[in-house]
């Protein structure tokens, strides 16, 4: 199966999955993403781990359908 791009341009796995962000994945580069606005009030060296243990959340698309609830 050939690899198909997945979300935000990643590839997705052999098994059709897209690869999920790795937690230390710098916030800063999720803001060039998702805009500005994402994780207003953490440090742009901040990594997506720590967002994910202050929010509660399990993975970053969890946090992102929570995010404005």
């Amino acid at each position: 199966m050939a690899k198909q791009p997945g979300l935000d341009g990643r590839s997705r796995d052999d098994n059709g999955q897209t690869r999920a962000k790795n937690g230390n994945t710098r916030i800063d580069t999720l803001r060039e993403i998702y805009g500005n606005d994402f994780a207003e009030g953490m440090r742009g060296d901040a990594h997506l781990s720590t967002l994910l243990e202050r929010t509660g959340s399990s993975s970053l698309s969890e946090y992102l359908r929570n995010k404005d609830n």
